[in-house]
């Protein structure tokens, strides 16, 4: 009764952000930035920590506004580089670039803060653990609502994701659906990083899509085994962390890892027995 009464919260809460992230993992994969993810995060966690640095509390509505604001500015950012930025150069340099320019801010931001380090610990490794059946009913129905948008524009979202320039050739415009789905991602972010940090949220967005690629899963089979995989592995790593009294959410972060290093090794080995 005490591991069902202390992970079943938590439990919830990987549940709903495997959900949005694993689909919001196909369109990353198939755009080619895989880092997005951590730079969109990143924003957020140096909105949030300026938004400490002015006063704010944590889990104020002001600072969930800061945090989100500087998301949806790195939305604009990558929507506009995208189309802006020589063809020579990588997008995926852009948003590393962010991504590292944030980190410095918001290392630079918490060393003004009091209890800086605990601030940037808590952004990097969330506290799943610890959330309330509060948070996951509204997390739940913030990206409900997301993802009736998601589910509404599927089709152009698709189509840029993956062919630009045909899109762009058919009258498609660029700039507004990488900002719509952008500014969708940041939304998603915010809330996930407040929740699970910027470790966890990366891996749920990005192992399970890659996890369908390494085993070839195509079509309409795709998302639901990334679901498949993404729940089952949080749902270990949380039995894991009870049973050896380590951090959840680091935890499930490993097992992630662990679970595509040995699905890469053994498909590897499968592949030389047939050969």
């Amino acid at each position: 009764m005490d591991l069902i009464h202390l992970m079943a919260a938590p439990f919830a809460a990987c549940v709903v952000l495997v959900l949005i992230h694993a689909y919001l993992g196909g369109h990353v994969l198939r755009r080619g930035v895989v880092f997005v993810d951590l730079a969109m995060a990143q924003f957020a966690a140096m909105g949030a920590a300026l938004g400490i640095f002015l006063g704010f509390e944590h889990d104020s509505v002001s600072g969930y506004a800061m945090g989100l604001g500087s998301a949806l500015f790195a939305a604009a950012l990558f929507a506009w580089s995208r189309r802006s930025i020589p063809k020579n150069v990588p997008h995926e340099a852009i948003i590393g670039i962010a991504y590292v320019a944030a980190s410095a801010a918001t290392i630079l931001i918490a060393d003004r803060v009091p209890h800086g380090a605990e601030h940037l610990k808590h952004m990097l490794v969330g506290s799943v653990l610890w959330v309330s059946w509060g948070e996951v009913a509204k997390t739940a129905a913030i990206y409900g609502a997301l993802g009736l948008i998601l589910w509404r524009f599927d089709r152009p979202l698709t189509r840029v994701s993956r062919d630009p320039l045909k899109a762009r050739a058919e009258g498609m415009n660029l700039f507004f659906w990488d900002f719509l789905f952008y500014a969708i991602f940041a939304a998603v972010v915010t809330s996930s990083v407040r929740i699970a940090g910027v470790l966890l949220v990366f891996t749920l967005l990005i192992v399970p899509s890659v996890f369908t690629s390494l085993v070839g899963q195509n079509g309409r089979g795709r998302l639901p085994l990334a679901w498949a995989f993404g729940i089952l592995l949080s749902m270990a790593g949380m039995l894991i962390s009870y049973g050896t009294d380590l951090p959840t959410g680091a935890t499930i972060v490993v097992v992630f890892g662990l679970a595509i290093f040995v699905t890469s090794l053994l498909l590897q080995v499968a592949r030389r027995s047939k050969g």
